[in-house]
Formats: structure tokens, C-alpha cells, sequence
């Protein structure tokens, strides 16, 4: 990541414009600024990473229980992905949550993710993230060198997220919003982690966010990002 001002992080592409999580997304991204793109990884019935953010397709059948010549043609596999957002950073985001009905395979996606991420782009054009923590774990277990980052939804409390991501091994937070104080970005900062905000669709926000220093803003609106920060 860059020193200076925030990237601008296009969330599933420039979702705002364009169906998320397409390659027709990631392109427009580029067209409107974006420095990196987030997107959604899960894997398919025949073991391909496909960019997608829910377990199931629109349809209903389930993303593990399908083969991906059977996906619809708007998924695209996390190699074309990276393939569409070339020149651009990508922020791939493992999808692991309880409950869910690929919960169980997360080794096989993590150590799938950590090769093909390698290959396609450099560290400092990477950054591998989930909700569960012992998912970006898994990462770092397969391959050190990916830069990884915890993403913080719930209310843990300053020092409790930063704590316990120093302790992980994690160069990076990627939290919430509204979790996001200056205490937050100064203390993550003063510790050596890099701050990563989502999803943040208001231009004063964005100002104020880029003024405190965060190192990124995952948002819809790419042009609008674009030019709050290139304005603050």
C-alpha cells in the first residue's frame, strides 16, 4: 500500500455502476480511479476460486455443490479477476462465516487463495482478508509473505482489535465505519498495522477519514471517492 493519501478501494468493483463482483465491474473501476478493488472468493464444486459474494448463486444451487462450467457467465474464476484489475491492487476477501454451508472448507480456499494470489500479483498489490481470523491465520501459515488483515464488525474495543491482531501476526485492520476514530488510526499506526475502512459512500467522510490518515476506503461510489480524496 501507499504512503500519503488513502487508496480508493472499489467495493466488489464499481458496484455502484455495475452488477458487483462482475469483470464488467472491475474494468469501470479502473475507468473511474479506483487504485485497488475488493472482491468476494469462494470455490466451486471442482475446486476454482470464483469471485462471488454470497454462498449460493441467484438461482439457489450452491456455489460448493456447483461445477464452474456450470456458473452463470457472470462469475467470473479469481484468476480473471485478477486479469480484469490489472494495474490495480486487489483486496480478496475470504468468505467464512458460521453458519454458512461451505464453512467447513476453509483450508482448501485459504491455501487455493494463497497460491493463486502469489502468482498473479505482487505483496504490495495484495491484501488477503476475512472475518474470521483464523482464516487469514491459515494464510500466513501457507505462505508468510501475503500481507493479511482481520475484518472488525463487531464493538470489541480499540485496544482489544489492535491487540489481538498484533498478536496474529496480521499487518492490517480492515474495520467498520463506524469504528473508526482518530484513537483507532493513530494507535493501529503507532503499532505498525495499516487501517482499511469499509464501506464508506459519503464524501465528508471520506475527507474526514483521509485527513486522520487511514491507508484505505472501501466504497461504492469510485468517482466520488476519487475525488474527495484527491481533494483533501
Amino acid at each position: 500500500m501507499s504512503e500519503g493519501r488513502p487508496l480508493v478501494i472499489a467495493h466488489r468493483g464499481a458496484s455502484a455502476d455495475r452488477p458487483e463482483n462482475t469483470l464488467e465491474a472491475f474494468t469501470e473501476a479502473r475507468t473511474q480511479g479506483a487504485d485497488w478493488v475488493e472482491l468476494d472468493v469462494r470455490r466451486s464444486a471442482d475446486g476454482v476460486l470464483v469471485v462471488h459474494h454470497d454462498a449460493h448463486l441467484a438461482d439457489g444451487r450452491l456455489i460448493r455443490e456447483t461445477v464452474t462450467d456450470d456458473m452463470p457467465g457472470s462469475v467470473p474464476s479469481l484468476a480473471e479477476a485478477f486479469e480484469a484489475c490489472e494495474g490495480m491492487g486487489v483486496n480478496v476477501e475470504i468468505k467464512h462465516l458460521p453458519g454458512e454451508p461451505d464453512f467447513a472448507e476453509v483450508d482448501l480456499v485459504c491455501e487455493a487463495v494463497a497460491g493463486l494470489a502469489g502468482a498473479y500479483r505482487p505483496v504490495g498489490q495484495l491484501l488477503l482478508s476475512s472475518f474470521d481470523i483464523s482464516a487469514v491465520d491459515r494464510i500466513l501459515t501457507v505462505d508468510p509473505t501475503l500481507p493479511t488483515a482481520w475484518l472488525v464488525v463487531e464493538r470489541y474495543g480499540t485496544a482489544q482489535i489492535l491487540d489481538r491482531v498484533e498478536a496474529h501476526g496480521h499487518g492490517a485492520i480492515n474495520p467498520w465505519d463506524e469504528l473508526v476514530d482518530q484513537v483507532l488510526v493513530d494507535d493501529a499506526h503507532r503499532r505498525g498495522l495499516k487501517v482499511v475502512v469499509w464501506t464508506v459512500d459519503d464524501g465528508d467522510r471520506i475527507v474526514e477519514l483521509a485527513n486522520w490518515g487511514v491507508d484505505g476506503i472501501v466504497t461504492n461510489q469510485v468517482s466520488m471517492a476519487r475525488r474527495a480524496v484527491d481533494g483533501a
